[in-house]
C-alpha cells in the first residue's frame, strides 16, 4: 500500500533538544530515500517530534492529527516526548486509529526497522523507557547557515517536582567528548561557525565521564572555524567556579547565559524541588558580573506554581528587578501527569495566574526594553545569519550577548562577523548602521 512512499514531513514542537532530534530523523529519513516537502497535504508519511513540557502542545498535535481521517492512505506518526507519557501513549492507542507509527525519545535510532515494519501492514507502537547506551554516528539534515546546535547530554537527574523530562528523557547520559568535538569539527568544515551545545542541564556534562563542563568548553574552544560558543540550558545548582571563569578566559564563549530562575521564593523553590535558594541564585548573578560586567542575563519564569501565595509572587518580582534580566520565559504553571506538583492541593486558579503573568511580563518588558535602549549608540559584533523575518530589505544577526539586530547590507555579508552600530532599542530587538567587517 505504502510502497511509493517518497516524501516526509515533520511538525516540530517543543524546545531546542526536539528541533536537534528533528535534524537526526530527516538525516535518517533521506538516508533510506525519502525526500522532505514543506507541504503536509503532499507528503506521504507525516512525522509530529512532540513536546511534552507544557499542555497546550499536546493538544495543538491532536487538533492537527483529527483533520486526518482512520484509513487515510498517509503514514501518520508521532514521536518525541509526548509519547513516553503511560496516558497519553494509551490515548493514541486507543483513541487515534489514523496514527500507524509512534516512536520515543530512545528508539529514534530504529526508525528505518519501524517504518518498514508499517509499510508491510503492520501498526507499530512502540516506545522505550530508557536506553542504556547512547547511540553515536546517527546521520543528520541541517539547516544550511552559519549556527548549529549540537547535544552534550541527553536526560535529566534533577526531577524538579512540576518536570515531566526526566520522565521523557530518562536519566542523564553524557556524550564521550571525542565525539562531541569530531562533531563540532565536521561542523566547522562545512561552514558553520557558530555552535550552541545542547543539555537538559549542560553545567553538570561529565559527572558520568569523571570530567566537566568547563573542560569540554576549553576543548571547543580550540576547534578551527567555530567562531562562537553558546550553550543551553544551566541549572543555577551546578554553575561552577570553573565555568564563571570560562567566561573570562574563552574568547568564543558569547557574553550570555540563561540562568532559570523559576521563582524567586524560597518556600516554592523547595517545593519545585530545585536545590538552591534566592540568596545563592543571587550570590551566582554578582560572580558572574564581577567577572564579565556586560554578560547579558536571560531566565526562566514559572507563574501560580501550587501554593505560591502573593506575598511569594511579589518575591519574585522583586528579584527580577534586582536582577534586571535582557528577557525572560515566562509560563503559567501547567500541571503535568504524573509529575509530583500535579498532587499538590493548592492549585492557583487561572484568573490569578493570568493576572500575575500579566505583571511580570509588564515589570519585565519594561526592563528589556530600558536595557535595549541603553544599547543605542554602542558598535557590536554581528554574526549575519541571513535575511530579517519581518523586513526582508534588511540583514538580521545576533550580538554576542545574543540580542536580534536587524540592519541594512548585502546578501555577500551572511555568514560574516560585521560590526553594526546601534541605532535604535525595541522590547525585543536592535535596529542599526552597519560599519563594517571584522577581521
Amino acid at each position: 500500500m505504502h510502497e511509493d512512499i517518497k516524501l516526509y514531513a515533520i511538525l516540530t514542537f517543543g524546545c531546542q533538544m526536539n528541533v536537534r532530534d528533528s535534524e537526526t530523523i530527516k538525516g535518517i529519513l533521506e538516508n533510506i530515500g525519502f525526500c522532505e516537502t514543506e507541504d503536509p497535504a503532499k507528503a506521504d508519511l507525516i512525522l509530529f517530534n512532540t513536546c511534552s513540557v507544557r499542555e497546550n502542545p499536546e493538544r495543538k498535535v491532536y487538533g492537527r492529527i483529527q483533520q486526518y481521517k482512520p484509513g487515510t492512505d498517509k503514514i501518520i506518526g508521532i514521536c518525541g516526548c509526548m509519547v513516553q507519557q503511560g496516558a497519553e501513549f494509551e490515548y493514541i492507542k486507543n483513541h487515534l486509529p489514523q496514527v500507524s507509527l509512534v516512536f520515543g525519545t530512545h528508539n529514534l535510532h530504529e526508525l528505518p526497522q519501524l517504518i518498514e515494519r508499517v509499510m508491510l501492514g503492520e501498526r507499530v507502537l512502540e516506545v522505550w523507557e530508557d536506553k542504556k547506551d547512547l547511540i553515536e554516528g546517527l546521520p543528520a539534515k541541517r539547516e544550511k547557515g552559519v549556527k548549529a546546535f549540537v547535544n552534550i547530554s541527553f536526560g535529566c537527574n534533577n526531577f524538579c517536582t512540576y518536570c515531566i523530562v526526566p520522565y521523557t528523557r530518562g536519566r542523564e547520559k553524557s556524550r564521550q567528548k571525542q565525539h562531541i568535538l569530531e562533531e563540532i569539527t565536521d561542523l566547522a568544515r562545512n561552514g558553520y561557525k557558530e555552535i550552541t551545545l545542547l543539555g537538559q542541564n549542560v553545567n553538570s556534562y561529565g559527572k558520568d565521564l569523571g570530567t566537566d563542563f568547563a573542560s569540554l568548553l576549553k576543548a571547543v574552544q580550540n576547534i578551527d572555524g567555530i567562531e562562537r560558543i553558546r550553550f543551553t540550558t544551566s541549572h543555577p545548582k551546578d554553575l561552577s567556579e570553573d565555568l564563571i571563569q570560562a567566561f573570562v578566559e574563552l574568547p568564543k564563549l558569547c557574553e550570555h547565559l540563561h540562568l532559570p530562575l523559576q521563582s524567586g521564593s524560597n518556600r516554592v523553590l523547595k517545593l519545585m524541588n530545585r536545590r538552591y535558594t534566592a540568596e545563592h541564585y543571587l550570590n551566582l548573578v554578582e560572580k558572574l558580573r564581577q567577572a564579565v560586567p556586560d554578560i547579558a542575563l536571560t531566565t526562566d519564569l514559572i507563574v501560580g506554581f501550587p501554593g505560591e501565595t502573593e506575598a511569594d509572587f511579589k518575591e519574585t518580582l522583586d528579584l527580577v528587578k534586582q536582577v534586571g534580566y535582557d528577557s525572560a520565559f515566562t509560563f503559567i504553571y501547567s500541571p503535568r501527569k504524573g509529575t509530583p506538583a500535579a498532587q499538590i492541593k493548592e492549585q492557583i486558579a487561572e484568573d490569578i495566574k493570568k493576572e500575575r503573568i500579566y505583571r511580570l511580563l509588564e515589570l519585565q518588558n519594561q526592563i528589556s526594553s530600558d536595557l535595549n535602549q541603553k544599547c543605542v549608540g554602542q558598535t557590536v559584533e554581528v554574526l549575519v545569519e541571513g535575511l530579517s523575518k519581518t523586513d526582508t530589505a534588511k540583514l538580521t544577526g545576533k550580538t554576542r550577548t545574543n540580542k536580534t539586530i536587524n540592519f541594512q547590507g548585502g546578501k555577500e555579508l551572511i555568514g560574516q562577523t560585521v560590526l553594526v552600530k546601534v541605532t535604535t532599542g525595541k522590547l525585543s530587538s536592535l535596529e542599526g548602521i552597519i560599519e563594517g567587517s571584522v577581521l
